[in-house]
């Protein structure tokens, strides 16, 4: 830039030759600016981040628990229409995997189950309004009973642009039996459901992506590590944002019904960021016994996190914690619940105000036989 300012202070515009000379420099400023834009983009090219939202029912004849009410569902669609990006599931995971930006408002809307009310009341609210959502199903129960969708209505759906993908055959604890039958054999039984699930879908629609959700959340590093082998993006039910320090076989989602469907709380997860954590002291969540002796350290990567402001719940309690600049620890005091659990830490934005770093820990324990309660 420097020698274009140059030029013009040693000559002016009126004595440079005239027109021709006028216009090669109007070019060559034009080319600087532009050029000059397109690095500053590059560079500061945010990293992405997105909060994905899980619904199951939308209805108000359903259990409360795994419910919203379809006026419920549209009041959180107007929300997201006027304050939100709604990208596609596919979309998220895209810029995950290759660490290139999304919208800083990205919001992406996933179903389990794959109830008929989902069509009956929340189809057409979100075909409306251009928003893609993303269904994951058990291909053994459609079609089977009045409250699942039919393989015709998914059909008609995935024409319309939903995504269909995995959950199971038939719903079931994945991590049943895990102990009784050992890892391996449990290992191949499990993934026998997932693999003939999979090719179902994708024999019904043509194709299906390989994203996949775990029934009632829970996992183990093992059933992990083999989606991943198999080429798999795995979520969860466990909260917080994602980014690009998230682990793609166990992507958290907001639970958006029951109790978690008030829109004033809402607000400020749909607005959380992916907690930067570059490392996990706890990596297995399969959780043997009830206790866990040692605290549990989050490793952060951010120089944008107060780490001094964090909070760490676990259910409605607030536990203690010890932090540095990049490290915050906590201890689980006393006998984790049989099912499933978990630890959330949020701490407050540096650079931008009212946004929260968002993390969860999940816990699964098993039952005296064995078992995971539903």
């Amino acid at each position: 830039m420097q020698w274009l300012l140059y030029l013009f202070d040693r000559k002016g515009m009126a004595s440079m030759g005239g027109l021709k000379t006028s216009v090669q420099i109007f070019f060559a400023l034009s080319f600087f600016a532009t050029y000059n834009s397109v690095a500053i983009a590059e560079e500061a090219s945010p990293a992405p981040n997105a909060a994905i939202l899980l619904y199951h029912h939308v209805s108000d004849k359903t259990p409360r628990s795994t419910s919203i009410s379809p006026d419920e569902f549209s009041e959180h669609m107007e929300y997201l229409a006027a304050h939100h990006t709604v990208v596609s599931l596919e979309q998220v995971v895209t810029a995950l995997k290759e660490n290139t930006s999304l919208p800083s408002n990205a919001v992406a809307i996933t179903f389990d189950d794959g109830y008929a009310n989902i069509l009956h009341n929340a189809h057409k609210v979100l075909v409306d309004k251009g928003f893609p959502y993303t269904v994951f199903i058990n291909p053994d129960e459609i079609s089977v009973g009045p409250s699942q969708l039919t393989w015709e209505q998914v059909d008609a759906m995935h024409n319309d642009g939903v995504t269909f993908a995995n959950h199971t055959l038939d719903h079931l604890h994945m991590l049943n039996g895990e102990f009784e039958m050992g890892e391996s054999k449990w290992l191949s039984s499990v993934w026998q459901n997932v693999a003939q699930a999979q090719q179902k879908i994708e024999e019904k629609l043509g194709s299906s992506p390989k994203l996949f959700a775990y029934p009632f959340g829970e996992f183990n590093v093992a059933l992990a590590s083999k989606l991943e082998q198999e080429g798999y993006t795995a979520f969860g039910q466990h909260s917080g944002a994602v980014g690009p320090n998230s682990n793609l076989q166990a992507l958290p989602r907001f639970p958006a019904a029951g109790p978690y469907a008030n829109l004033k709380t809402l607000k400020t997860k749909l607005n959380s960021l992916a907690m930067p954590v570059a490392d996990l002291s706890l990596n297995e969540p399969r959780i043997k016994g009830r206790n866990i002796d040692k605290p549990i350290t989050l490793t952060i990567n951010s120089n944008d996190m107060r780490t001094s402001q964090v909070s760490c719940f676990f259910g409605s309690d607030v536990i203690e914690t010890q932090t540095t600049k990049s490290t915050v620890a906590f201890t689980i005091e006393g006998a984790l619940p049989v099912g499933r659990s978990r630890v959330n830490c949020t701490a407050p934005s540096i650079s931008k105000s009212g946004r929260y770093y968002w993390y969860s820990v999940p816990f699964f324990v098993a039952d005296d036989n064995g078992n995971y309660p539903d």
